[in-house]
């Protein structure tokens, strides 16, 4: 795919390595933005090529099937590689892949992850000393596996040739942004039009809604102690505390909460954190005891009871 004088720029090399069970959304996030600026520019700016750990087909997880082309020893001479993961708990540690990883980024190929993706990278020491970012959902057990990284909790980073996107259309804001320093802000505002996004969004955005928005709140104190909670699991904020957030007396509080989300401001607060701890044991290998911890129960026994009454299931059936 080059072009027919000597003048036009070769395009940009990307590779796409699909880890099994990798998210569509985010691939075809990712993908979709390179076909859209070839088709607008007139001209192939972007060459893709497809790769997975053992060489052969891979499913993504819907279960459609991908053929590649080969395994990260053919890749040849690339731009930069995307590494493309699931978003529930990743497992993948595959020795001979994270090497290739590492040999890849050597070479200077940039190295790119999203959904899972950052975790992968995170393995093969490729975001030592960068800024990255990490799915809201993930980001405390990305935290517990690699204590030294500190994910920004933003929208996508791209850091000296480290790009993270959080998954699913964030990984679309991030390819804008690409294609912006590739070939200008023209070519990447015709591709957000193409896909019908109608604001750019910047790598430092929110990945969650607004407490108001997300859970339907009409009163802006409800959604401002809602924040407190989401913010502090593993020490929780006492109820008082919180009533004194929202400028109102406990009695008062609990009646808005009963009004707006139909349940009492423990409650609320209790099935923040076991939600909480759900993600962290079907992601990580911290054992129950510490995910109770972490989600503020210091009685193991009290944490386990919360959980099954919550989700009808204890935590180490949750585990397997």
């Amino acid at each position: 795919m080059s072009g027919s004088r000597s003048d036009i720029p070769s395009p940009r090399r990307i590779g796409f390595l699909l880890i099994p069970g990798f998210a569509l959304m985010s691939y075809a996030s990712s993908i979709e933005p390179l076909r859209a600026a070839n088709r607008l520019a007139g001209r192939a700016v972007y060459d893709w090529r497809h790769f997975s750990p053992a060489g052969a087909t891979v499913a993504s997880s819907t279960g459609a099937l991908v053929p590649v082309d080969g395994d990260l020893s053919a890749a040849g001479n690339l731009d930069m590689l995307v590494v493309c993961a699931g978003g529930d708990r990743i497992d993948f540690a595959e020795a001979a892949t994270l090497g290739r990883l590492r040999r890849l980024a050597r070479r200077g190929v940039a190295m790119a992850g999203v959904s899972g993706g950052p975790v992968v990278l995170a393995r093969a020491g490729l975001l030592d000393g960068f800024r990255c970012t990490v799915h809201w959902e993930h980001a405390a057990a990305f935290v517990e596996e690699f204590p030294a990284l500190f994910p920004t909790g933003a929208l996508f980073e791209i850091d000296r040739g480290r790009l993270t996107s959080a998954g699913g259309i964030a990984a679309l804001d991030m390819m804008h942004a690409v294609i912006e320093g590739d070939h200008g802000a023209a070519l990447a505002g015709r591709v957000n039009d193409w896909f019908l996004q109608t604001g750019i969004r910047q790598g430092g955005g929110a990945q969650r809604m607004d407490p108001r928005l997300r859970l339907g709140l009409a009163d802006e104190r409800v959604a401002r102690v809602v924040a407190a909670m989401e913010a502090r699991i593993e020490d929780p904020v006492p109820r008082a505390e919180l009533a004194a957030l929202a400028g109102l007396s406990l009695r008062q509080l609990e009646r808005l909460f009963s009004v707006a989300l139909g349940t009492g401001v423990a409650a609320h607060y209790l099935g923040v954190r076991l939600d909480r701890a759900r993600s962290l044991l079907r992601q990580t290998a911290m054992p129950v005891a510490e995910v109770a911890l972490a989600c503020g129960f210091s009685a193991p026994a009290h944490f386990a009871r919360a959980y099954r009454r919550r989700f009808g299931q204890s935590p180490r059936v949750q585990r397997g």
